[in-house]
């Protein structure tokens, strides 16, 4: 590492400091951590737009270093992280603590690191994308910073974002999404498809079930309904081998419901999602779970909650993607089980490519933490794809 990547490597983690010790969990608003970006670009003359949710309590930020031009890069990247509730950490959850060459704190993965990376870049893209007087009738395309909210609860942010971008700004070539990767090349991943189902029943003594309708007892059918139709898909659906598992995925996270011991159960709610391979079309497993809930002779709602597109890279992204690989010295391009905002730019014609520092073991853990040497690969790769172009 040379002197020069040593100073950005810790320059990063100062910002990742101050990234961190922002709460910006989900059900929280992000426009503090929003605002303190908008004022460090400020610092360093950078032009920047705010694209805000509907309510005006959170805001994605759009910046542009360089011209107004077709064919620029986008560094993509949400600020909210998941909640730290019943978790138990070793360390601050919302203070940055170096220990053993890593780094310990909410979001130090998952994934502020990233963004810090990009901030302490600035000044560095900055003077890339400035051509000197021998130089000016080279060609210039720009970077684009593009950070959301609301990522972790399904994505909400990003379309807000894109319809944004769309109106605002050329085409970009592609988009790189910082997501923890170990610094490699991801261009595949699958959807995610969330929904919310409320069992609504009649309360009645235990004594006399046969009076009452127990939503319990009925979710607790439906539950097992999606456990078999998971299982169906396991073991006689599509394989894609470069998934781990190889198959899509059924599954339910949060079950609630019931009174007490002696009340036959009113209400019982339940959380699940389906992962589908990219190009796999889960609605006809969707519309199945709703088709059982149909043959139950009480009101069964669902609603859907959120919805993240699988993604595979498109053939016009293969050239970035050859050019990102090189940048990031792998010849190789994975695939993930976990979903990212790539779906969302790549429905807006801009093909997505994930890559960022950090492990996504580590997200969403207590004692979540990223080693420092990833910070360092993460400048030396975004320092390479800049100066490389």
């Amino acid at each position: 590492m040379t002197a020069a990547t040593e100073k950005l490597t810790a320059h990063s983690i100062e910002l990742l400091a101050k990234l961190v010790s922002f709460d910006s969990v989900s059900r929280n608003s992000n426009l503090p951590v929003i605002e303190w970006i908008e004022s460090y670009l400020s610092e360093h003359g950078v032009a920047f737009e705010r694209a805000p949710s509907p309510d005006g309590k959170k805001s994605n930020l759009l910046a542009r270093i360089g011209p107004l031009a077709a064919g620029g890069i986008v560094l993509s990247g949400h600020t909210d992280v998941v909640p730290i509730d019943g978790q138990v950490w070793d360390t601050p959850p919302f203070t940055l603590t170096e220990k053993d060459g890593k780094l310990f704190g909410r979001g130090a993965a998952d994934m502020k690191a990233f963004i810090a990376v990009c901030l302490a870049l600035v000044p560095h893209f900055k003077a890339a994308l400035t051509p000197s007087l021998s130089q000016r009738e080279r060609v210039i395309k720009p970077i684009y910073l593009a950070f959301s909210y609301d990522e972790e609860i399904g994505c909400l942010g990003a379309p807000v974002l894109l319809a944004h971008m769309m109106k605002t700004i050329p085409l970009p070539e592609f988009v790189i999404i910082g997501e923890p990767t170990l610094m490699q090349v991801v261009t595949a991943h699958k959807g995610v498809l969330s929904f919310e189902t409320i069992v609504h029943g009649l309360e009645a003594h235990s004594s006399r079930p046969d009076l009452g309708i127990n939503a319990v007892h009925i979710a607790c059918d439906l539950v097992h309904f999606l456990s078999q139709m998971g299982k169906e898909v396991r073991e006689n659906g599509k394989l894609d081998e470069r998934f781990t598992p190889p198959y899509s995925t059924v599954h339910v996270g949060v079950i609630e419901g019931g009174t007490a011991r002696n009340i036959i159960a009113k209400e019982c709610r339940f959380v699940w999602e389906i992962r589908p391979l990219p190009g796999e079309n889960a609605d006809i497993l969707v519309a199945r779970f709703k088709a059982y809930c149909a043959t139950f002779d009480t009101e069964i709602s669902t609603r859907p909650m959120s919805r993240m597109t699988g993604v595979t890279l498109p053939q016009k992204g293969e050239k970035a993607c050859q050019h990102v690989m090189h940048c990031a010295n792998t010849n190789q391009q994975l695939a993930v089980s976990f979903g990212t905002e790539a779906g969302v730019f790549q429905d807006n014609g801009i093909p997505a490519i994930i890559c960022g520092p950090g492990s996504i073991e580590q997200a969403h853990k207590p004692n979540e933490w990223i080693e420092i040497s990833q910070i360092g690969e993460c400048v030396e790769f975004l320092l390479r794809l800049v100066d490389d172009r």
